[in-house]
């Protein structure tokens, strides 16, 4: 919570967003800054003086931001404007364009780490979201960068993979990610694509990987996946008028991804009757499959050119005895678990400028963040500066953090307030702005292993070198076991 001068909390108490699996260093050092204009009155209260938080990282400690840091005004391998001076950045990874010592089709966007087993938090793992897709895997003991697995052939081969673009860590220590391609309902010829893919030895040299398509999902457009901590995994399809879906495995404590896709039951989240595009309130999951995968009478099944069967996870949902509300480009996914165990989930849409929380304990839906929504900077709703929402992150103190899908020299990453974990954002603040020209930020994510340590990569250049940039603040925290932002941070909210 905000303080004002002599250390009073103002407004609702201060949550409890700390302990987690992981001993992360935490810093006390502060900065007396992000100084918060009058807000609304909407939110009861004025917003002034040096932030306090939950213990854990130093990342909150800014001064939001305005205006755009313009195109080309700063090195490419140091990319971004940047809120506090305590911030630095530096290039970690930059793609050779010529692919002379590995192959790197660039493109680069969502980030994890091994999340637990072996070495666990040693390695970054990337993806490359092109038309000859792949993975790459970085040492952050080293920081030495091989090419861990690659289509072997661009598309539209019939072995081919194209345009991988999440990345995730499984609750048994394997590595997902899926494509975002999946044509339009009923188009001809059939996608190849819209597949999950789990690398099953994430770890093994490069020649030893194995790499296996789990069909039991519906093909969609995937971007963002996320575990609760029931092992559920959700995924959205990435297209205007689509759907968020919750995945069940019929054995949801399985060690192993044979035993975890084997079986289980694929629903559409439906909010009120289904009929309001990017309703908020309570919200039902509609199952698409039964228990064991196989899809409903009505479904729309596709055959696609290598053989193989599934639902069309675009068309279906359109259907009224399936019937999902529509949102309007749905891309990325994060989860909050709090101390009471609630868990929030987190999906950006792109194209309305929107970002939703849905409450798992109950399935309501609500509006977290909008341009309605006030800025730290102002206290004026933020209106057109917040354009285009698309990945999300969430650091040690389960601070929410979204990045714009646009242009090099406007496009942003805002940190967004919601100080009561209610699912609905007091304010949003400007805290990095990219200016590489031609390019967009993608993958954002807060190692759970060092509380001062960020990566985010910088896509498509015009210059066409990709890179993986480390953004770090010196100062740690003292507070002692802070929490992981994949289902084990916790604090309380205002039940």
């Amino acid at each position: 919570m905000p303080r004002v001068p002599g250390g009073l909390s103002v407004g609702s108490r201060k949550p409890e967003y700390a302990a987690g699996r992981h001993n992360l260093h935490s810093c006390f050092q502060r900065e007396p800054t992000m100084m918060l204009k009058k807000l609304s009155l909407a939110i009861g209260l004025v917003l002034a003086g040096s932030t306090a938080f939950a213990g854990g990282t130093s990342f909150e400690d800014f001064t939001p931001m305005v205006g755009d840091v313009g195109a080309g005004t700063l090195p490419e391998s140091a990319p971004y404007k940047l809120s506090s001076p305590h911030f630095s950045q530096m290039t970690i990874v930059a793609r050779d364009v010529t692919q002379a010592t590995r192959f790197d089709s660039g493109n680069y966007d969502m980030h994890t780490v091994n999340e637990n087993g072996p070495e666990a938090g040693r390695f970054l793992f990337t993806v490359f979201e092109t038309g000859q897709a792949g993975i790459q895997r970085t040492d952050l003991r080293t920081m030495q960068t091989e090419t861990l697995w690659h289509s072997p052939a661009a598309a539209p081969a019939l072995n081919s993979h194209k345009s991988f673009d999440a990345s995730r860590w499984t609750p048994w220590g394997t590595f997902l990610t899926a494509e975002e391609s999946w044509s339009d309902p009923y188009a001809v010829p059939t996608s190849h694509y819209g597949r999950l893919f789990e690398v099953t030895n994430p770890l093994a040299a490069p020649a030893d990987i194995v790499i296996k398509h789990r069909d039991i999902l519906p093909r969609v457009s995937h971007e963002g996946l996320a575990f609760d901590k029931k092992n559920n995994l959700y995924f959205i399809d990435e297209r205007n008028d689509s759907h968020i879906f919750k995945f069940t495995s019929a054995n949801p404590q399985a060690d192993n991804g044979d035993d975890f896709f084997a079986a289980g039951q694929t629903f559409v989240l439906r909010v009120g009757d289904g009929t309001v595009e990017e309703a908020t309130g309570a919200a039902t999951w509609v199952p698409l499959t039964d228990v064991n995968g196989v899809p409903l009478p009505g479904a729309v099944v596709v055959t696609d050119p290598n053989g193989l069967t599934a639902i069309d996870g675009r068309a279906t949902p359109n259907l009224p005895a399936f019937l999902g509300t529509n949102f309007d480009r749905p891309e990325d996914l994060e989860i909050k678990t709090l101390k009471n165990g609630k868990q929030l989930l987190f999906v950006a849409t792109t194209t309305n400028h929107k970002v939703f929380s849905i409450d798992l304990r109950n399935d309501t839906v609500k509006l977290f963040a909008s341009r309605d929504t006030l800025d730290m900077a102002t206290g004026a709703p933020v209106g057109t500066a917040f354009t285009s929402p698309d990945n999300l992150a969430i650091d040690a103190d389960g601070n929410i953090y979204i990045v714009e899908d646009q242009p090099g020299g406007i496009e942003d990453v805002w940190f967004a307030k919601d100080d009561n974990n209610d699912g609905v954002a007091e304010a949003v603040g400007k805290w990095a702005s990219l200016s590489t020209v031609g390019a967009e930020s993608t993958g954002l994510y807060f190692d759970p292993f060092k509380s001062n340590t960020a990566y985010i990569n910088v896509q498509h250049p015009a210059s066409k070198v990709d890179r993986t940039i480390m953004i770090t603040t010196p100062c740690q925290k003292t507070k002692g076991d802070n929490g992981h932002h994949y289902g084990h941070d916790k604090g309380h909210d205002k039940d």
